[in-house]
């Protein structure tokens, strides 16, 4: 990335190769400044660290963030200590920790939920705080957040040319780490909402949410899992808090961490207070990440059918044909979840013409 304006602080991150749009598709305005990718699966190394420090540096500081791994906590630290000794750079770090699969919180894995650290630091940064209130957002960010997520096929290493595990046609493995790590069990493939209800089972009491509080949502696909799927989990997922009292600010729902062509997703909730709301809804222009400002007075609300839409459900036979099928849509599923596009399509069509109103000529904006 080109120098920003001086005496904003720089946000870098890195790690290895294979997690599109992580590490580089999240360079941008309103989130990070510069990143460093190894091979894949592997830690970039110490010089890439330190080049890439020294060039988005505006004298403001760097703060690094990246996930809870030992090559990339060895050569971080190694590339900000040499950062300040050669160019007098203070560089401070917070590590993304959030997989719950793993018991001990000091040997957590960071895995997808680090998006939601590179939005809420990277607004902060925007706003020109400085190095040290960067780094408390961004920790406090980290702390009130937690993933799990679970694999339906391996990935292949491309230097390896064969699947870096094995799981049979009708398992699924909970818990498995973006790298093929073990998850914390194995078994027969379950149905979305029952899989669903595991994976919330074991994020929801590590936050202490309780009736009333606001959080937001991150379905995230693994890299071969279609986006039908992950909508269907969203919406469970809605259905869940919704019975506890507990509101959805913003659901983003995608491939935000992918692992290769593995087949899988992952959940994150994040405990939102104002502050984090507030930066968490400010635009974001990165290489594949976009975001107009959010409206902090709404939140996220599926579209639930009437009788009379169940009726005319045009699926006949429920049965699955294939294994994504089996393991996550029935007929009612698919008619929920063209209807919820709809209106997701039709809301955000709506928030774009009043956008361009506001920047472009009248003559040149269509009307609704």
């Amino acid at each position: 990335m080109d120098k920003l304006l001086g005496n904003k602080v720089a946000l870098v991150t890195g790690g290895g190769s294979g997690h599109l749009p992580l590490f580089l598709g999240y360079i941008g305005e309103g989130m990070l400044d510069g990143c460093s990718v190894g091979e894949v699966f592997a830690s970039p190394s110490v010089n890439d660290m330190l080049s890439v420090t020294k060039a988005v540096d505006n004298g403001a500081g760097v703060l690094y963030i990246y996930g809870n791994y030992g090559g990339d906590k060895m050569n971080f630290t190694m590339s900000a200590h040499q950062a300040e000794f050669e160019s007098s750079i203070k560089v401070l770090s917070v590590l993304g920790m959030d997989d719950v699969a793993v018991e001990i919180p000091e040997h957590r894995r960071g895995i997808a939920g680090i998006f939601f650290v590179y939005k809420c630091a990277g607004a902060a940064a925007e706003e020109m705080l400085s190095l040290d209130e960067c780094y408390r957002i961004a920790k406090k960010t980290a702390d009130n957040l937690r993933t799990m997520g679970l694999s339906l096929s391996a990935c292949t290493l491309p230097r390896v040319g064969r699947p870096s595990f094995e799981i049979a046609e009708d398992e699924m493995e909970i818990g498995m780490g973006i790298h093929g790590e073990p998850g914390i069990r194995r078994g027969k493939i379950k149905s979305a909402n029952e899989i669903t209800d595991e994976l919330m089972a074991k994020i929801l009491p590590e936050l202490n949410l309780k009736s009333g509080d606001e959080t937001a949502v991150l379905v995230n696909g693994l890299g071969a899992t279609p986006l039908e799927e992950q909508y269907i989990v969203t919406k469970r997922i809605y259905e869940i808090l919704s019975e506890k009292g507990i509101k959805i600010f913003h659901a983003y729902v995608g491939e935000h961490a992918t692992s290769m062509e593995m087949a899988g997703l992952s959940i994150t909730v994040l405990k939102l207070d104002s502050e984090l709301k507030r930066l968490l809804a400010k635009p974001a222009n990165a290489i594949m990440f976009k975001q107009f400002q959010l409206d902090t007075n709404k939140s996220y609300q599926p579209v639930n059918l009437t009788e009379h839409e169940r009726k005319q459900e045009p699926f006949i036979n429920q049965k699955p044909v294939e294994k994504s099928a089996e393991t996550m849509l029935t007929a009612e599923d698919f008619v929920r979840y063209f209807a919820a596009l709809k209106d997701m399509c039709d809301r955000e069509k709506d928030e774009l013409v009043e956008e361009l109103r506001e920047k472009l000529p009248s003559f040149m904006v269509p009307n609704k």
